[in-house]
């Protein structure tokens, strides 16, 4: 019997010391699609990705990189989305920030060599330029369950301290149960002193993290649509659900649209993940929510995107925790324990 999923690919931080060797242990059989995107990192004379997936020794200072992780993300990803098993039928495909230009070559709007220079590209022009940083906060409570009145405060504490002279901050990533702040060194610092610590680590600074989808990134869209033509863009193959929560169905989308959204909008204004997986519960009703590879730490925005929605009835983190135990919906492809179940 077939399965409907959809496929959402994960952003940058997601490629840490547990997930060093990714390529090599899931997908030895697709060294030819890796040696096309090594061939692209030599023409701008980059280590190949093979060459850093298979090191043998991590380090946060090389594989937090812009122009480190994301390839690598991109080429985990990818190849997950391609192993999945044959049962499973995918209906749409979205990601989280860097996770859409995966999910533009996963839903078929660029091939994935074309998609691998997207990412390439952007990500080095991001390192290039390291302008501002980011940090993580939660809002819902540890059982999940939305707290609207306390993510309305500190959003309002966010509209404060960017009024303030020299300093810049802005919701960059509506994340589940987080927001994913982005700013200058004046507006994250303003934050951190103006809210407590909770559950012992967050706020969280995002190392190597610029900015990313606030206005400071205006002079990298630029640069990125000047690198990046619109005729690398096709018809999607399957629906694709971007940052704003908007559909681009295949045989209806506008190519050049799709370009200016994703080196325009989706570079500079908030990135509402929330509304994505939301949108794509409502619209396409999936058995399955397969979150591609490396690293797992998506699943828990996505698990939190449908409690707040009250997805067929999950109102908080023990019924989430009851129904996926009882059968699994939401497949974590880096997780060991789950990744069968996607790829048969």
């Amino acid at each position: 019997m077939t399965r409907t999923a959809v496929v959402i690919c994960p952003g940058r931080g997601t490629y840490n010391k547990p997930e060093l060797g990714y390529l090599h242990r899931h997908h030895a059989d697709r060294m030819q699609l890796f040696a096309q995107f090594d061939a692209i990192r030599e023409e701008a004379s980059q280590e190949a990705v093979t060459a850093l997936d298979g090191v043998g020794r991590y380090t946060v200072r090389t594989y937090s990189r812009g122009d480190i992780a994301s390839p690598l993300i991109y080429a985990a990803s990818l190849a997950d989305a391609q192993a999945l098993a044959d049962d499973i039928e995918v209906v749409a495909v979205t990601g989280n920030s860097m996770g859409w230009y995966i999910a533009l070559a996963a839903g078929g709007a660029v091939t994935p060599e074309n998609g691998f220079r997207v990412v390439n590209t952007m990500g080095t022009l991001m390192q290039d330029h390291l302008i501002g940083g980011q940090l993580v906060y939660p809002f819902a409570r540890e059982d999940w369950l939305n707290d609207a009145a306390r993510k309305a405060e500190l959003l309002a504490d966010v509209v404060r301290i960017d009024a303030l002279d020299g300093h810049e901050l802005a919701l960059s990533i509506d994340l589940g149960g987080m927001l994913v702040l982005a700013g200058n060194e004046a507006g994250l610092s303003a934050f951190e002193r103006a809210q407590p610590t909770v559950q012992d680590r967050f706020p969280m600074r995002l190392a190597n993290h610029a900015a990313f989808h606030t206005a400071l990134q205006a002079p990298v869209a630029a640069e990125g649509r000047a690198r990046l033509s619109a005729d690398m863009f096709d018809q999607p193959e399957r629906p694709l659900i971007d940052g704003r929560g908007k559909i681009w169905w295949p045989g209806a989308t506008d190519t050049q649209a799709l370009w200016d959204y994703t080196l325009g909008h989706q570079v500079t204004e908030t990135f509402d993940f929330t509304r994505a997986i939301q949108t794509a519960a409502r619209e396409f009703a999936p058995d399955l929510f397969i979150v591609t590879g490396p690293g797992t730490t998506l699943g828990g925005a996505v698990a939190q995107s449908l409690v707040l929605a009250d997805w067929r009835g999950i109102g908080d983190k023990s019924a989430f925790q009851a129904q996926q135990d009882a059968q699994p919906f939401l497949i974590a492809m880096g997780r060991e324990d789950q990744r069968a179940l996607a790829t048969g």
